[in-house]
């Protein structure tokens, strides 16, 4: 029924960038709220970025914001995350999510939709 699935991760050298995709099969993406999440090894999954359906509204965890970009389009059913200035850190299984609740998006424990989630590895 509903499909999240996520494309663009891949291995980057320590201040490169990545550009995440999250492309989603939901009958009526505009009405719902996207997020992205990660997953280190021995970590417990993190919030890094969200935006409201409209994509007026945008919200970063500290440790991204300034380097991250969360963006989506409408037309496509698709919400995007640019990564730039990488570090060694932000190594993880990246994930989207959807929630009709923008702030069902901020947690990893609320959001009802879930994509298989990309890899991504910064080596230093």
């Amino acid at each position: 029924q509903v499909q999240l699935v996520e494309s663009g991760g891949g291995l980057v050298q320590a201040g490169g960038s990545l550009r995440l995709s999250c492309a989603a099969s939901l009958r009526t993406f505009s009405t719902y709220a996207m997020g992205w999440f990660r997953q280190a090894p021995g970590k417990e999954r993190e919030f890094v970025a969200a935006i409201s359906g409209s994509g007026g509204s945008t919200y970063y965890a500290a440790s991204v914001k300034g380097r991250f970009t969360i963006s989506r389009d409408n037309a496509k059913n698709t919400v995007y995350l640019q990564m730039n200035s990488l570090k060694p850190e932000d190594t993880a299984f990246y994930y989207c999510a959807a929630d009709k609740s923008l702030v069902a998006v901020t947690s990893a424990r609320r959001a009802e939709y879930w994509g298989q989630g990309t890899q991504v590895t910064v080596s230093s």
